[in-house]
Protein backbone atom coordinates (compact mmCIF):
# COMPACT_ATOMS: atom_id res chain seq x y z
CA UNK A 1 0.00 0.00 0.00
CA UNK A 2 1.38 3.36 -1.04
CA UNK A 3 1.37 5.80 1.69
CA UNK A 4 -0.02 9.33 0.44
CA UNK A 5 2.56 12.28 0.42
CA UNK A 6 -0.47 14.67 2.05
CA UNK A 7 -0.18 13.60 5.61
CA UNK A 8 -3.29 16.13 7.09
CA UNK A 9 -5.24 18.38 4.72
CA UNK A 10 -6.62 20.19 2.89
CA UNK A 11 -8.06 22.21 4.61
CA UNK A 12 -10.34 25.36 3.49
CA UNK A 13 -9.61 28.33 6.01
CA UNK A 14 -9.88 32.08 5.42
CA UNK A 15 -12.45 32.42 2.30
CA UNK A 16 -13.61 36.09 1.11
CA UNK A 17 -15.20 37.01 -2.39
CA UNK A 18 -12.16 36.86 -4.53
CA UNK A 19 -9.68 34.55 -2.61
CA UNK A 20 -9.15 31.27 -0.57
CA UNK A 21 -6.60 30.46 1.51
CA UNK A 22 -5.91 25.66 1.31
CA UNK A 23 -3.61 24.74 4.19
CA UNK A 24 -2.15 21.24 3.87
CA UNK A 25 0.70 19.00 5.63
CA UNK A 26 3.07 17.12 3.68
CA UNK A 27 5.04 14.06 4.65
CA UNK A 28 8.15 15.71 2.90
CA UNK A 29 9.25 19.15 1.02
CA UNK A 30 6.89 19.62 -2.27
CA UNK A 31 5.33 21.80 -4.31
CA UNK A 32 1.54 22.11 -3.72
CA UNK A 33 -0.30 22.82 -6.22
CA UNK A 34 -4.81 23.51 -6.17
CA UNK A 35 -6.22 23.28 -9.34
CA UNK A 36 -9.62 24.68 -10.14
CA UNK A 37 -11.27 25.92 -13.14
CA UNK A 38 -8.44 25.26 -15.74
CA UNK A 39 -5.96 27.05 -13.50
CA UNK A 40 -3.89 26.88 -11.00
CA UNK A 41 -1.75 28.14 -7.52
CA UNK A 42 1.08 26.34 -6.09
CA UNK A 43 3.38 27.04 -3.09
CA UNK A 44 6.50 25.56 -1.33
CA UNK A 45 6.11 23.99 2.19
CA UNK A 46 7.77 25.14 5.16
CA UNK A 47 9.14 23.23 7.58
CA UNK A 48 8.56 23.31 11.25
CA UNK A 49 10.55 20.54 13.79
CA UNK A 50 10.43 18.29 10.56
CA UNK A 51 7.07 18.63 9.48
CA UNK A 52 6.45 20.43 6.26
CA UNK A 53 3.19 22.44 5.58
CA UNK A 54 2.22 25.36 3.01
CA UNK A 55 -0.78 27.79 2.86
CA UNK A 56 -2.18 27.97 -1.15
CA UNK A 57 -3.32 31.59 -1.96
CA UNK A 58 -5.65 31.06 -4.60
CA UNK A 59 -6.85 34.18 -5.89
CA UNK A 60 -8.43 36.25 -8.58
CA UNK A 61 -11.74 33.89 -8.46
CA UNK A 62 -15.80 35.35 -8.87
CA UNK A 63 -17.73 36.37 -6.02
CA UNK A 64 -20.09 33.71 -5.55
CA UNK A 65 -19.34 30.94 -7.11
CA UNK A 66 -18.85 27.32 -6.15
CA UNK A 67 -15.66 25.97 -7.85
CA UNK A 68 -14.52 21.68 -7.39
CA UNK A 69 -10.85 21.61 -6.86
CA UNK A 70 -7.80 19.16 -6.70
CA UNK A 71 -4.83 18.96 -4.98
CA UNK A 72 -1.54 18.16 -6.44
CA UNK A 73 1.96 17.38 -4.20
CA UNK A 74 4.79 17.57 -6.84
CA UNK A 75 2.47 17.17 -9.61
CA UNK A 76 0.45 14.02 -8.44
CA UNK A 77 -2.71 14.27 -7.63
CA UNK A 78 -4.10 13.43 -3.86
CA UNK A 79 -6.94 14.94 -3.14
CA UNK A 80 -9.77 14.48 -3.64
CA UNK A 81 -9.33 10.23 -2.89
CA UNK A 82 -12.03 8.68 -5.28
CA UNK A 83 -12.02 6.18 -3.60
CA UNK A 84 -13.74 7.87 -0.01
CA UNK A 85 -16.94 8.14 -1.62
CA UNK A 86 -17.37 11.64 -0.40
CA UNK A 87 -18.33 14.45 -2.69
CA UNK A 88 -15.43 16.76 -5.00
CA UNK A 89 -14.21 19.40 -2.30
CA UNK A 90 -15.40 22.72 -3.18
CA UNK A 91 -14.28 26.63 -3.10
CA UNK A 92 -17.13 28.62 -2.46
CA UNK A 93 -16.45 32.52 -2.76
CA UNK A 94 -18.60 34.79 -0.61
CA UNK A 95 -21.53 36.63 -2.48
CA UNK A 96 -21.51 40.43 -1.74
CA UNK A 97 -24.89 41.41 0.15
CA UNK A 98 -25.43 37.71 1.04
CA UNK A 99 -26.89 37.05 4.99
CA UNK A 100 -23.98 35.64 6.94
CA UNK A 101 -24.89 32.16 7.81
CA UNK A 102 -22.26 30.36 10.28
CA UNK A 103 -21.78 27.20 12.48
CA UNK A 104 -19.92 27.50 15.76
CA UNK A 105 -19.01 25.17 18.88
CA UNK A 106 -16.42 24.20 20.82
CA UNK A 107 -14.81 21.60 23.16
CA UNK A 108 -13.56 18.47 20.88
CA UNK A 109 -12.07 15.14 22.07
CA UNK A 110 -10.39 13.03 19.32
CA UNK A 111 -10.94 9.42 20.18
CA UNK A 112 -12.46 6.91 17.89
CA UNK A 113 -15.91 6.98 16.37
CA UNK A 114 -16.78 2.98 17.32
CA UNK A 115 -19.75 2.16 19.70
CA UNK A 116 -16.93 2.35 22.35
CA UNK A 117 -15.88 5.57 21.61
CA UNK A 118 -19.39 6.39 21.57
CA UNK A 119 -20.44 5.73 24.87
CA UNK A 120 -17.57 7.29 26.76
CA UNK A 121 -17.13 10.62 24.75
CA UNK A 122 -21.07 10.88 22.54
CA UNK A 123 -20.74 10.88 19.34
CA UNK A 124 -18.94 13.49 17.48
CA UNK A 125 -21.35 16.48 16.27
CA UNK A 126 -19.15 17.95 13.74
CA UNK A 127 -18.83 14.03 11.99
CA UNK A 128 -22.77 13.83 11.88
CA UNK A 129 -23.02 17.11 10.83
CA UNK A 130 -20.20 16.22 7.93
CA UNK A 131 -21.90 13.13 6.82
CA UNK A 132 -25.30 14.95 6.63
CA UNK A 133 -23.69 17.36 4.18
CA UNK A 134 -22.09 14.62 2.79
CA UNK A 135 -25.47 13.07 1.80
CA UNK A 136 -27.25 15.37 -0.52
CA UNK A 137 -28.51 17.15 2.28
CA UNK A 138 -30.80 19.77 1.64
CA UNK A 139 -28.99 22.10 4.39
CA UNK A 140 -27.73 25.23 3.16
CA UNK A 141 -23.50 25.31 3.33
CA UNK A 142 -22.12 27.68 6.32
CA UNK A 143 -20.16 30.58 5.02
CA UNK A 144 -18.21 29.02 7.92
CA UNK A 145 -17.53 27.48 10.49
CA UNK A 146 -15.88 29.06 14.09
CA UNK A 147 -14.08 26.59 16.76
CA UNK A 148 -14.37 28.66 20.00
CA UNK A 149 -11.35 26.49 21.66
CA UNK A 150 -9.93 23.05 22.76
CA UNK A 151 -9.81 21.60 19.59
CA UNK A 152 -7.06 20.03 20.81
CA UNK A 153 -6.55 18.32 24.14
CA UNK A 154 -2.95 18.52 25.47
CA UNK A 155 -3.57 17.76 29.23
CA UNK A 156 -6.15 15.11 28.49
CA UNK A 157 -5.10 12.65 26.61
CA UNK A 158 -6.64 9.80 24.37
CA UNK A 159 -5.05 6.15 24.50
CA UNK A 160 -4.33 6.52 21.20
CA UNK A 161 -2.29 9.46 21.92
CA UNK A 162 -0.45 8.12 24.83
CA UNK A 163 0.36 5.13 22.75
CA UNK A 164 2.40 7.68 20.66
CA UNK A 165 3.77 8.96 23.67
CA UNK A 166 5.06 5.98 25.24
CA UNK A 167 6.55 4.76 22.00
CA UNK A 168 9.18 8.27 21.93
CA UNK A 169 9.36 8.62 25.71
CA UNK A 170 9.07 7.69 29.06
CA UNK A 171 5.14 8.55 30.15
CA UNK A 172 6.06 8.06 34.25
CA UNK A 173 8.13 11.22 34.09
CA UNK A 174 7.08 14.47 33.66
CA UNK A 175 4.72 15.63 31.76
CA UNK A 176 3.51 11.70 32.30
CA UNK A 177 0.44 11.57 29.86
CA UNK A 178 0.34 15.39 28.77
CA UNK A 179 1.75 16.53 25.67
CA UNK A 180 5.79 17.79 25.77
CA UNK A 181 6.63 18.93 22.75
CA UNK A 182 5.87 20.52 18.87
CA UNK A 183 6.20 16.47 17.79
CA UNK A 184 3.07 15.53 20.13
CA UNK A 185 1.40 18.80 19.11
CA UNK A 186 1.10 17.49 15.46
CA UNK A 187 0.47 13.96 16.24
CA UNK A 188 -2.66 14.94 18.42
CA UNK A 189 -4.27 17.56 15.53
CA UNK A 190 -3.54 14.29 13.38
CA UNK A 191 -5.61 12.61 15.52
CA UNK A 192 -7.69 15.08 15.66
CA UNK A 193 -8.73 15.96 12.21
CA UNK A 194 -8.01 12.58 9.92
CA UNK A 195 -11.14 11.09 10.18
CA UNK A 196 -12.45 10.85 6.49
CA UNK A 197 -15.87 12.44 7.06
CA UNK A 198 -14.55 15.66 9.20
CA UNK A 199 -11.36 15.86 6.79
CA UNK A 200 -13.59 16.11 3.84
CA UNK A 201 -16.12 18.44 6.13
CA UNK A 202 -13.06 20.89 6.46
CA UNK A 203 -11.84 20.35 2.91
CA UNK A 204 -14.87 22.55 1.53
CA UNK A 205 -15.96 24.64 4.86
CA UNK A 206 -13.95 26.83 5.60
CA UNK A 207 -13.47 27.71 8.97
CA UNK A 208 -11.77 30.13 11.68
CA UNK A 209 -10.49 29.07 15.32
CA UNK A 210 -9.59 30.54 18.79
CA UNK A 211 -7.88 28.76 21.34
CA UNK A 212 -9.00 27.88 25.11
CA UNK A 213 -7.52 26.77 28.02
CA UNK A 214 -7.00 23.10 26.98
CA UNK A 215 -5.00 23.79 23.63
CA UNK A 216 -2.42 24.34 26.24
CA UNK A 217 -3.05 23.22 29.97
CA UNK A 218 -6.17 23.52 31.78
CA UNK A 219 -6.68 26.49 33.34
CA UNK A 220 -4.23 28.24 31.36
CA UNK A 221 -3.52 31.77 32.52
CA UNK A 222 -6.22 31.42 35.39
CA UNK A 223 -4.27 33.48 37.81
CA UNK A 224 -0.68 34.62 38.39
CA UNK A 225 -0.43 31.69 40.95
CA UNK A 226 -1.00 29.19 38.74
CA UNK A 227 1.15 31.11 36.02
CA UNK A 228 4.56 30.71 38.89
CA UNK A 229 3.09 27.22 39.78
CA UNK A 230 3.63 25.97 35.78
CA UNK A 231 6.71 28.26 35.34
CA UNK A 232 8.43 26.33 38.16
CA UNK A 233 8.10 23.17 36.60
CA UNK A 234 10.67 21.03 34.15
CA UNK A 235 8.51 20.52 31.48
CA UNK A 236 5.67 23.88 31.12
CA UNK A 237 8.93 25.69 28.99
CA UNK A 238 9.01 23.55 26.33
CA UNK A 239 5.14 22.75 26.57
CA UNK A 240 3.87 26.26 25.81
CA UNK A 241 6.09 27.60 23.43
CA UNK A 242 5.11 23.75 21.39
CA UNK A 243 1.98 24.53 21.96
CA UNK A 244 1.84 28.35 20.91
CA UNK A 245 4.15 27.51 17.95
CA UNK A 246 1.65 24.63 16.80
CA UNK A 247 -1.27 26.62 17.24
CA UNK A 248 0.08 29.44 15.15
CA UNK A 249 0.60 26.77 12.33
CA UNK A 250 -2.30 24.62 12.62
CA UNK A 251 -4.65 27.01 13.83
CA UNK A 252 -4.02 30.85 13.60
CA UNK A 253 -2.23 30.82 10.05
CA UNK A 254 -5.24 30.05 8.29
CA UNK A 255 -7.35 32.97 10.21
CA UNK A 256 -5.51 35.61 8.57
CA UNK A 257 -6.73 37.19 5.33
CA UNK A 258 -4.43 37.61 2.60
CA UNK A 259 -3.88 41.42 3.75
CA UNK A 260 -3.12 40.33 7.27
CA UNK A 261 -0.64 37.45 6.08
CA UNK A 262 1.51 40.46 4.22
CA UNK A 263 1.89 41.99 8.12
CA UNK A 264 2.73 38.96 10.09
CA UNK A 265 5.92 38.77 10.69
CA UNK A 266 6.48 35.08 10.65
CA UNK A 267 4.55 35.16 7.49
CA UNK A 268 7.12 37.69 5.89
CA UNK A 269 9.87 35.36 6.27
CA UNK A 270 7.97 32.43 4.25
CA UNK A 271 7.03 34.98 1.23
CA UNK A 272 10.37 36.01 1.27
CA UNK A 273 12.01 32.94 0.66
CA UNK A 274 12.65 32.60 -2.63
CA UNK A 275 15.32 29.51 -3.43
CA UNK A 276 13.61 26.27 -4.12
CA UNK A 277 15.40 24.28 -0.90
CA UNK A 278 12.10 24.76 1.75
CA UNK A 279 12.51 27.12 4.45
CA UNK A 280 13.00 25.54 8.10
CA UNK A 281 10.98 27.98 10.93
CA UNK A 282 11.80 25.87 13.82
CA UNK A 283 13.77 28.26 15.48
CA UNK A 284 12.45 31.14 14.62
CA UNK A 285 9.12 29.63 15.21
CA UNK A 286 10.08 28.42 19.04
CA UNK A 287 11.52 32.30 19.64
CA UNK A 288 8.47 33.92 18.44
CA UNK A 289 5.93 31.67 21.14
CA UNK A 290 8.11 32.21 23.63
CA UNK A 291 7.88 36.23 23.34
CA UNK A 292 4.24 36.05 22.51
CA UNK A 293 4.17 34.17 26.08
CA UNK A 294 6.39 36.42 27.84
CA UNK A 295 5.23 39.70 26.16
CA UNK A 296 1.47 38.67 25.14
CA UNK A 297 1.51 42.58 22.99
CA UNK A 298 3.95 41.42 21.26
CA UNK A 299 1.65 39.53 19.17
CA UNK A 300 -2.30 39.70 18.39
CA UNK A 301 -4.30 36.50 18.30
CA UNK A 302 -7.42 37.91 17.96
CA UNK A 303 -8.99 38.97 14.52
CA UNK A 304 -12.41 40.55 13.09
CA UNK A 305 -14.42 40.17 9.79
CA UNK A 306 -17.28 41.85 8.52
CA UNK A 307 -19.75 39.82 6.04
CA UNK A 308 -22.01 42.40 4.58
CA UNK A 309 -23.77 44.18 7.50
CA UNK A 310 -22.53 41.22 10.08
CA UNK A 311 -19.31 41.92 12.06
CA UNK A 312 -17.67 38.61 13.64
CA UNK A 313 -14.87 39.90 16.11
CA UNK A 314 -13.19 36.68 17.55
CA UNK A 315 -11.31 37.78 20.77
CA UNK A 316 -8.55 36.30 22.36
CA UNK A 317 -9.46 35.67 26.28
CA UNK A 318 -6.18 33.49 27.10
CA UNK A 319 -3.08 34.48 25.95
CA UNK A 320 -4.08 38.57 26.43
CA UNK A 321 -4.61 38.48 30.23
CA UNK A 322 -2.78 40.83 32.48
CA UNK A 323 -2.40 38.51 35.64
CA UNK A 324 -0.54 41.26 37.84
CA UNK A 325 -3.00 41.51 40.96
CA UNK A 326 -3.04 44.91 41.21
CA UNK A 327 -4.20 45.56 37.07
CA UNK A 328 -5.57 42.08 36.03
CA UNK A 329 -7.32 41.50 33.33
CA UNK A 330 -8.80 39.28 30.94
CA UNK A 331 -7.57 41.18 28.26
CA UNK A 332 -4.42 43.84 28.70
CA UNK A 333 -4.33 47.43 27.28
CA UNK A 334 -3.49 46.52 23.66
CA UNK A 335 -6.19 44.08 23.64
CA UNK A 336 -8.66 45.94 25.25
CA UNK A 337 -8.05 48.85 23.35
CA UNK A 338 -8.39 46.70 19.69
CA UNK A 339 -11.60 45.53 21.06
CA UNK A 340 -12.85 48.34 22.03
CA UNK A 341 -11.57 49.81 18.05
CA UNK A 342 -14.40 47.17 16.62
CA UNK A 343 -17.38 46.80 18.87
CA UNK A 344 -19.09 49.59 16.90
CA UNK A 345 -22.54 49.74 15.51
CA UNK A 346 -23.35 50.40 11.84
CA UNK A 347 -23.88 46.76 11.41
CA UNK A 348 -27.00 44.48 11.63
CA UNK A 349 -25.38 42.09 13.89
CA UNK A 350 -22.40 42.48 15.73
CA UNK A 351 -21.13 38.83 16.85
CA UNK A 352 -18.74 38.61 19.64
CA UNK A 353 -16.52 35.00 19.21
CA UNK A 354 -15.03 34.18 23.06
CA UNK A 355 -13.96 30.89 24.10
CA UNK A 356 -15.27 31.86 27.37
CA UNK A 357 -19.18 32.53 27.91
CA UNK A 358 -18.92 36.54 28.36
CA UNK A 359 -22.60 35.91 30.05
CA UNK A 360 -22.47 33.38 32.78
CA UNK A 361 -25.71 32.35 34.19
CA UNK A 362 -26.05 34.55 37.03
CA UNK A 363 -25.42 32.43 39.63
CA UNK A 364 -21.99 31.40 38.66
CA UNK A 365 -20.93 35.06 37.45
CA UNK A 366 -21.75 35.97 40.96
CA UNK A 367 -19.63 32.93 42.75
CA UNK A 368 -16.46 33.67 40.14
CA UNK A 369 -16.70 37.55 40.96
CA UNK A 370 -16.82 36.76 44.97
CA UNK A 371 -13.76 34.03 44.18
CA UNK A 372 -11.76 36.61 42.44
CA UNK A 373 -12.04 39.36 45.02
CA UNK A 374 -11.63 36.73 48.08
CA UNK A 375 -8.40 35.51 46.09
CA UNK A 376 -7.12 39.21 46.12
CA UNK A 377 -7.50 39.56 49.42
CA UNK A 378 -11.13 40.92 50.64
CA UNK A 379 -11.20 38.45 53.17
CA UNK A 380 -7.51 38.17 54.28
CA UNK A 381 -4.34 36.45 53.26
CA UNK A 382 -6.20 32.82 54.60
CA UNK A 383 -8.92 33.50 52.79
CA UNK A 384 -6.82 34.38 49.93
CA UNK A 385 -5.24 30.86 49.32
CA UNK A 386 -8.73 29.13 49.88
CA UNK A 387 -10.11 31.60 47.34
CA UNK A 388 -7.07 30.05 44.79
CA UNK A 389 -7.14 26.98 45.37
CA UNK A 390 -11.76 26.76 44.74
CA UNK A 391 -10.35 28.99 41.67
CA UNK A 392 -8.59 26.47 40.44
CA UNK A 393 -10.74 23.68 41.42
CA UNK A 394 -13.89 24.78 40.16
CA UNK A 395 -12.58 26.47 36.76
CA UNK A 396 -13.78 29.73 37.69
CA UNK A 397 -11.66 32.31 35.85
CA UNK A 398 -14.09 33.50 33.22
CA UNK A 399 -14.77 37.05 32.92
CA UNK A 400 -17.14 37.42 35.92
CA UNK A 401 -13.59 36.53 37.25
CA UNK A 402 -12.17 39.02 36.00
CA UNK A 403 -14.35 41.54 36.79
CA UNK A 404 -11.79 45.17 35.11
CA UNK A 405 -12.74 43.29 32.18
CA UNK A 406 -16.07 42.70 32.69
CA UNK A 407 -17.33 46.03 33.03
CA UNK A 408 -15.57 47.49 30.51
CA UNK A 409 -16.71 45.19 27.63
CA UNK A 410 -20.30 45.16 29.32
CA UNK A 411 -20.02 49.32 28.96
CA UNK A 412 -18.79 48.37 25.29
CA UNK A 413 -21.96 46.10 24.17
CA UNK A 414 -24.39 48.71 26.34
CA UNK A 415 -22.90 51.47 24.29
CA UNK A 416 -23.08 50.10 20.78
CA UNK A 417 -26.45 48.52 21.72
CA UNK A 418 -27.47 52.39 22.43
CA UNK A 419 -26.25 53.50 19.54
CA UNK A 420 -23.41 55.72 21.02
CA UNK A 421 -20.92 54.01 18.54
CA UNK A 422 -23.13 54.22 15.16
CA UNK A 423 -26.27 53.25 14.82
CA UNK A 424 -27.25 50.27 16.84
CA UNK A 425 -27.58 46.99 15.15
CA UNK A 426 -30.50 44.57 15.42
CA UNK A 427 -28.00 42.57 18.31
CA UNK A 428 -24.95 42.23 19.67
CA UNK A 429 -24.39 38.27 20.10
CA UNK A 430 -21.69 37.05 22.33
CA UNK A 431 -20.74 33.64 20.65
CA UNK A 432 -18.72 30.96 23.31
CA UNK A 433 -18.34 27.61 24.52
CA UNK A 434 -16.37 26.20 27.36
CA UNK A 435 -18.37 25.57 29.81
CA UNK A 436 -19.56 21.94 28.22
CA UNK A 437 -23.89 23.34 28.62
CA UNK A 438 -25.25 24.86 25.75
CA UNK A 439 -27.69 27.62 26.77
CA UNK A 440 -28.97 31.15 25.25
CA UNK A 441 -29.36 34.55 27.78
CA UNK A 442 -30.37 37.83 26.96
CA UNK A 443 -30.15 40.89 28.90
CA UNK A 444 -32.87 42.76 30.67
CA UNK A 445 -33.03 45.89 28.41
CA UNK A 446 -36.49 47.92 27.17
CA UNK A 447 -34.65 50.13 24.51
CA UNK A 448 -32.07 49.33 22.03
CA UNK A 449 -30.08 46.54 20.44
CA UNK A 450 -31.00 43.13 21.59
CA UNK A 451 -27.32 41.92 23.60
CA UNK A 452 -27.79 37.85 23.82
CA UNK A 453 -25.26 34.95 24.74
CA UNK A 454 -25.64 31.99 22.91
CA UNK A 455 -23.29 28.79 23.91
CA UNK A 456 -23.09 25.75 22.02
CA UNK A 457 -20.13 23.14 24.25
CA UNK A 458 -19.42 20.75 23.94
CA UNK A 459 -19.03 19.62 20.30
CA UNK A 460 -17.68 16.27 21.56
CA UNK A 461 -17.28 16.14 25.57
CA UNK A 462 -20.19 16.00 27.68
CA UNK A 463 -19.96 16.43 31.14
CA UNK A 464 -20.23 13.44 33.60
CA UNK A 465 -23.89 13.60 35.01
CA UNK A 466 -23.19 14.07 38.23
CA UNK A 467 -21.12 17.21 37.38
CA UNK A 468 -24.47 18.17 35.12
CA UNK A 469 -26.41 18.21 38.22
CA UNK A 470 -23.95 20.28 39.92
CA UNK A 471 -23.22 22.74 37.33
CA UNK A 472 -27.41 23.35 36.49
CA UNK A 473 -27.79 23.57 40.87
CA UNK A 474 -24.58 26.36 40.84
CA UNK A 475 -26.24 28.26 38.03
CA UNK A 476 -29.37 27.88 37.69
CA UNK A 477 -30.67 27.11 41.04
CA UNK A 478 -29.62 28.26 44.77
CA UNK A 479 -26.58 29.16 43.38
CA UNK A 480 -27.97 32.88 41.90
CA UNK A 481 -28.89 33.87 45.69
CA UNK A 482 -26.23 32.61 47.13
CA UNK A 483 -24.01 34.17 44.49
CA UNK A 484 -25.14 37.50 44.62
CA UNK A 485 -24.82 37.51 48.79
CA UNK A 486 -21.39 36.35 48.72
CA UNK A 487 -20.08 39.02 45.60
CA UNK A 488 -21.81 41.74 47.96
CA UNK A 489 -20.02 40.63 50.95
CA UNK A 490 -16.85 40.71 49.05
CA UNK A 491 -17.51 44.08 48.15
CA UNK A 492 -18.16 42.98 44.15
CA UNK A 493 -19.48 46.10 41.96
CA UNK A 494 -22.87 44.71 40.81
CA UNK A 495 -23.21 44.23 37.27
CA UNK A 496 -23.92 46.97 35.29
CA UNK A 497 -26.96 45.08 33.76
CA UNK A 498 -28.57 41.73 34.75
CA UNK A 499 -29.83 39.00 32.11
CA UNK A 500 -31.91 36.09 32.29
CA UNK A 501 -31.62 32.48 30.92
CA UNK A 502 -33.83 32.31 28.13
CA UNK A 503 -33.41 28.41 26.83
CA UNK A 504 -31.02 25.68 28.23
CA UNK A 505 -29.00 24.52 29.92
CA UNK A 506 -28.48 21.15 27.44
CA UNK A 507 -25.78 19.01 27.90
CA UNK A 508 -26.00 17.06 24.73
CA UNK A 509 -23.00 17.04 22.01
CA UNK A 510 -23.30 19.97 19.83
CA UNK A 511 -22.94 21.82 17.04
CA UNK A 512 -24.83 25.47 16.47
CA UNK A 513 -25.89 27.73 13.41
CA UNK A 514 -27.04 31.00 13.41
CA UNK A 515 -28.33 32.71 9.90
CA UNK A 516 -28.88 36.26 9.53
CA UNK A 517 -32.64 35.49 8.24
CA UNK A 518 -35.21 38.76 7.46
CA UNK A 519 -37.15 37.93 10.92
CA UNK A 520 -34.01 38.17 12.85
CA UNK A 521 -31.10 36.27 14.03
CA UNK A 522 -31.75 32.49 14.15
CA UNK A 523 -30.24 30.36 16.04
CA UNK A 524 -30.22 26.46 16.57
CA UNK A 525 -28.21 23.33 17.78
CA UNK A 526 -27.83 19.92 16.59
CA UNK A 527 -26.58 16.54 17.86
CA UNK A 528 -25.26 13.30 16.35
CA UNK A 529 -27.84 10.03 17.06
CA UNK A 530 -27.12 6.48 16.13
CA UNK A 531 -29.50 4.87 14.01
CA UNK A 532 -30.36 1.12 13.86
CA UNK A 533 -27.19 0.68 16.35
CA UNK A 534 -24.91 1.95 12.87
CA UNK A 535 -22.36 3.96 15.40
CA UNK A 536 -20.50 5.17 11.95
CA UNK A 537 -22.70 6.82 10.25
CA UNK A 538 -24.83 8.59 12.95
CA UNK A 539 -27.77 10.61 12.00
CA UNK A 540 -28.23 14.39 13.02
CA UNK A 541 -30.91 15.81 15.15
CA UNK A 542 -32.32 19.50 16.21
CA UNK A 543 -31.87 19.85 19.86
CA UNK A 544 -33.53 23.93 20.21
CA UNK A 545 -33.60 26.56 17.88
CA UNK A 546 -34.88 30.24 18.89
CA UNK A 547 -34.53 33.28 16.88
CA UNK A 548 -33.74 36.52 18.17
CA UNK A 549 -36.31 39.22 16.81
CA UNK A 550 -35.31 42.67 16.54
CA UNK A 551 -36.97 45.78 18.45
CA UNK A 552 -39.08 47.52 15.98
CA UNK A 553 -40.80 50.95 17.25
CA UNK A 554 -43.57 49.45 19.12
CA UNK A 555 -41.65 47.09 21.42
CA UNK A 556 -39.14 49.58 22.65
CA UNK A 557 -41.16 48.74 26.05
CA UNK A 558 -40.55 44.66 26.21
CA UNK A 559 -37.93 43.99 28.91
CA UNK A 560 -38.63 40.43 29.56
CA UNK A 561 -35.90 38.62 28.29
CA UNK A 562 -38.39 35.82 27.77
CA UNK A 563 -40.08 37.87 25.23
CA UNK A 564 -36.60 38.72 23.20
CA UNK A 565 -36.69 35.27 21.27
CA UNK A 566 -39.04 33.25 19.55
CA UNK A 567 -38.78 29.60 20.17
CA UNK A 568 -39.48 27.40 16.31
Amino acid sequence: MTTSPLALGPMMRYVDETSASIWVETRSPARVSVRADGRGWDARTFAVHGHHYALVEVDGLEPGTVTPYTLEVNGSSVWPDPSSGFPPPMITTLKPGKPLRMAFGSCRTSVPHDESGNRTHGIDSLRAYALRMASGSDQAWPDLVAFLGDQVYADSTSEQMQQFIRARRNIAEPPGEELKDYEEYAHLYYLAWSDPANRWLLSTLPSAMIFDDHDIRDDWNSSLSWKKEMEATSWWSERIVAGLASYWVYQHLGNLSPQERVEDPIWQQIARHGAETELDLSAELDRFAERADKDPESYRWSFCRDFGDTRLVVVDSRAARNLQPETRSLLDEAEMAWLDGRMRGGFRHLLVATSLPFLLPMGLHHVEAWDEAVSEGAWGKLGARAGEKLRQALDLEHWGAFQRSFQKVAAMAADVADGKRGAAPDTVTFLSGDVHFSYVSEVRRSSGSRIVQAVCSPIRNPLPRLMRSFSAILSYGLGEAAGSLAARSAKVPDPPFRWSGVKGPWFDNNLACLEVAPEGLKLWWQTGVVNDGDHLHPGLELVASVTVVPRSAGERGVSSASEALSEE
